[in-house]
């Protein structure tokens, strides 16, 4: 890889934090946006990154809602890797203003700034499989054995599924904005539930959140029949990556691997840990999550959709075309946990 410069939006996040580690390692300049430049302590982990790697770490301030705050940032870049979007599974107050907006505004006003650039020949966005599916019964709808990156979620809706909704609707804003011109090309990567070591300590991520509740005991009684199509971290960055720096890349990219539920991972862990954590070890009944859905944030209709239905991917184009490997699953959650234990959150 030539050395570039690379502009990331959201760059203190779960997952660009890895992109922006992995190219400072190999000497790259990043240049990060934040919400707040002046709060210091949200980057100081890519800052200290930087102190140990031959890249060079530039920072600026921009808003996803505030049209042109991404103009400097972009400005003379080579590519532009947009990961910056909300993860709210559950918003139920204003998913329109909370979600959406920010989702597919954001997305606009980074690529007008892409348009503005002049420079920038290729943007990676971090998309998701939820712009692929909606509920895990798509599937068994739609006739599909698996999902592949030719297949659109079109059950997702603002009062049903908002999150996947925004991440739909901000895809298809980003594709309709490549098709305007004839500078830079788009690629998008979409990755599942995404596991593996962070590299700062926050917990407000829904995945390092749901894997301390695991560990932490509070579903020992058992775990729903809910499936997921997980992600290793580190593979989303190498996806995000080769994305950008492979020549033929081109279109959607599934950036996933294994498939499983959250008494997958207990099994992992209590192999690997025996009885130091208090993990599932059964399946919750589909009737009795049903019954008691509104106590623990699932609605009934999304029991329906989701419980008790398999759900798998075909990963083959980002192998052949990007030259993917991943992480075993085992690997991801025993790494996760072994972070979450050196930093004395568990």
């Amino acid at each position: 890889m030539d050395k570039s410069i690379i502009t990331i939006t959201g760059a203190t996040g779960y997952i660009a934090s890895w992109i922006v580690h992995d190219l400072l390692k190999t000497g790259h300049e990043v240049r990060i946006t934040v919400r707040n430049k002046s709060q210091v302590e949200k980057y100081q982990h890519l800052l200290d990154i930087e102190k140990e790697s031959e890249g060079k770490l530039v920072v600026y301030e921009a808003d996803l809602l505030k049209e042109g705050s991404f103009d400097e940032a972009v400005s003379g870049a080579d590519y532009v890797m947009h990961t910056a979007s909300p993860f709210l599974l559950d918003d139920k107050n204003d998913p329109q203003k909370n979600l959406v907006d920010p989702a597919v505004n954001g997305t606009k006003n980074v690529l007008g700034a892409v348009n503005r650039s002049g420079s920038v020949k290729r943007v990676v966005l971090t998309s998701s499989l939820a712009a692929i599916y909606g509920d895990n019964k798509d599937m068994v709808d739609q006739g599909l054995s698996t999902l592949d990156e030719t297949i659109w979620n079109t059950t997702s809706t603002i009062n049903n599924g908002a999150y996947s909704y925004s991440k739909t609707e901000a895809e298809k804003a980003a594709w309709a904005m490549m098709k305007e011109q004839k500078d830079w090309s788009l690629v998008t990567i979409h990755p599942g539930f995404v596991l593996g070591p962070s590299l700062t300590k926050r917990i407000d991520s829904t995945s390092i959140n749901t894997v301390l509740r695991i560990l932490h005991g509070e579903i020992s009684i058992g775990s729903p029949d809910l499936a997921f199509i997980f992600s290793d971290v580190r593979d989303i960055s190498k996806g995000h990556i080769l994305a950008a720096f492979t020549e033929k890349a081109n279109g959607r990219y599934i950036i996933a691997n294994e498939s499983g539920n959250l008494l997958t991972l207990g099994k992992i862990i209590g192999a690997a840990y025996g009885d130091t954590y208090k993990v599932p070890k059964r399946l919750v009944p589909k009737w009795l999550v049903w019954l008691i859905a509104p106590t623990i944030g699932f609605t009934r209709l999304y029991v329906k959709n989701n419980i008790g239905y398999p759900i798998s991917c075909d990963n083959s184009k980002s192998k052949k075309e990007l030259g993917m490997t991943y992480h075993m699953l085992k690997e991801t959650i025993i790494d996760h946990v072994e972070q979450l234990k050196n930093d004395e959150l568990i």
